[in-house]
């Protein structure tokens, strides 16, 4: 009998804390967050997506590496002695076009691992978390100083230069094959 009518007060007491719950929640302000008009206020240190500011990336390619699922895409070409880049916003030289600078933000893990490798602090992560596209295309972001043909152009001299340097090497060693070369 006495199981029966504990039985009895801890469903009453229970019914009590949550109708007192219910009461109080009544009386609350709404907490609903009206979306596409209003968003929150993220913390400083949020990881959003990432974004190049690509008039002072040196070309390094430290963010491309250490990346571990590999969403950075990088082209360079050396740039001759006679041309001035000029400098980073650090005091880093420019040595190098960066001709394609790419993220693909889909795969992208936000591990922040390539703004802390960054010596020129050009790559970073913004605030802006809603990354929501209707084609998969919207998702690749593309910094570059160049349009397609002058990076084209660009990609074309390095490798024009690149034979030139191998047929050099190539000649080379066929001269010193020939001056080594004992008559019988």
């Amino acid at each position: 009998m006495g199981n029966y009518f504990s039985d009895i007060y801890r469903a009453i007491t229970t019914i009590a804390v949550g109708m007192g719950q219910t009461w109080k929640a009544m009386f609350r302000p709404a907490t609903t967050l009206q979306y596409p008009t209003v968003r929150w206020q993220l913390p400083t240190n949020a990881r959003g997506i990432l974004f190049n500011n690509v008039d002072d990336c040196i070309g390094c390619n430290k963010c491309v590496r250490i990346c571990p699922v590999q969403c950075i895409y990088m082209d360079t070409t050396k740039a001759h002695a006679d041309e001035d880049l000029g400098k980073a916003s650090t005091g880093n030289p420019i040595r190098q076009h960066v001709v394609r600078f790419d993220i693909d933000m889909f795969k992208c893990c936000y591990c922040d691992f390539c703004t802390t490798v960054c010596p020129t602090e050009c790559l970073y992560m913004t605030d802006e978390y809603e990354n929501g596209v209707f084609s998969r295309d919207n998702g690749l972001y593309h910094f570059s100083k160049y349009s397609p043909q002058e990076a084209l152009a660009l990609l074309k001299r390095d490798a024009e230069e690149a034979q030139v340097k191998a047929k050099a090497k190539e000649a080379a060693l066929a001269a010193k094959n020939k001056g080594s070369k004992v008559p019988a």
